[in-house]
């Protein structure tokens, strides 16, 4: 039997290569959007720019997963490992962690103390940077404890960045306050792009950048300051870009961080998943990156 396995949700945005190569068992969210997710596209943010077309003024419903489907989840992975490692996205937005909790605790006893379950304190690639350093710690044969020591020690020092074109749908889903949003389009009207990341887990505006036209600039700008010490010190750097179908845009940022900035690994970029997707709204471009 092999030691560690991991269940991790959507909101990870892995890649499906890596969820096959690791045995990852995925956590699926639900979206109710009746009226939009039966309209034409291949992803959600092709089928909101066509809701946007129409008029259709409705938002998104979403549903964190429940406890049974980590019950599911749990139960499947002891099968093949001695071990489980459960990372959610931030608690602070969802009530994704309780669920994964409240599973745990239907376990027998003997297999609850086999199950691990960590708040990432971010989404998408933020979280997912804990899954790659997971894989780290698995390879070096680190215990199932061990491992969820480590994570939590390295949650403060992962940054998270994403800008929104539209901040509309953040605002309408109740992940960020009117006054919050105004203020942000009141930035971009004067050539200024709010940057909004993670505190302690909940979502909020943490700084601001110039070059309102191209989101690529200020994003890019962002990585270069935050590991300036970083790279002079030749430490190295991975960095995961995801993106609201604006493809173009995030292998455009690969290519300068790649280029650019010493010591950095853009180890993939994907889509933001649906559940992170109907608050960040179609164009969206999100960064996050961590000392390997």
């Amino acid at each position: 039997m092999n030691k560690i396995g991991l269940v991790i949700g959507e909101g990870a945005d892995l890649p499906q290569g890596i969820i096959e190569k690791y045995q990852i068992e995925t956590i699926s969210y639900r979206v109710d959007w009746p009226g939009v997710l039966e309209l034409p596209g291949e992803n959600i943010y092709q089928k909101m720019r066509e809701a946007k077309k129409r008029g259709i003024k409705s938002f998104a419903k979403t549903s964190q997963p429940s406890p049974k489907v980590f019950l599911d989840a749990y139960k499947k992975q002891l099968e093949k490992f001695e071990n489980v490692i459960s990372i959610t996205i931030t608690s602070k937005l969802s009530g994704t962690y309780n669920s994964a909790i409240q599973a745990k605790n239907f376990l027998r006893p003997g297999d609850q103390e086999k199950v691990f379950v960590i708040d990432s304190l971010s989404v998408s690639g933020g979280q997912a940077l804990l899954v790659f350093k997971a894989f780290d710690l698995i390879k070096e044969n680190k215990a199932a404890k061990e491992i969820k020591e480590e994570l939590e020690r390295l949650q403060p020092n992962i940054y998270f960045r994403i800008i929104f074109e539209d901040l509309k749908w953040v605002e309408a889903a109740g992940r960020m306050s009117p006054t919050i949003a105004n203020w942000g389009r009141k930035m971009q009207r004067i050539g200024i792009r709010p940057l909004i990341g993670f505190k302690d887990g909940v979502l909020k505006p943490v700084g601001i950048k110039t070059g309102a036209q191209d989101i690529v600039i200020p994003l890019f700008k962002e990585i270069k300051g935050k590991t300036k010490k970083l790279r002079s010190q030749n430490k190295k750097i991975r960095v995961i870009i995801t993106h609201g179908d604006k493809i173009e845009s995030a292998q455009r940022l690969r290519d300068m961080i790649e280029k650019e900035l010493k010591g950095t690994e853009v180890l993939f970029i994907n889509l933001v998943n649906d559940i992170i997707g109907t608050l960040a709204g179609p164009d969206a471009l999100a960064l996050a990156w961590v000392e390997s």
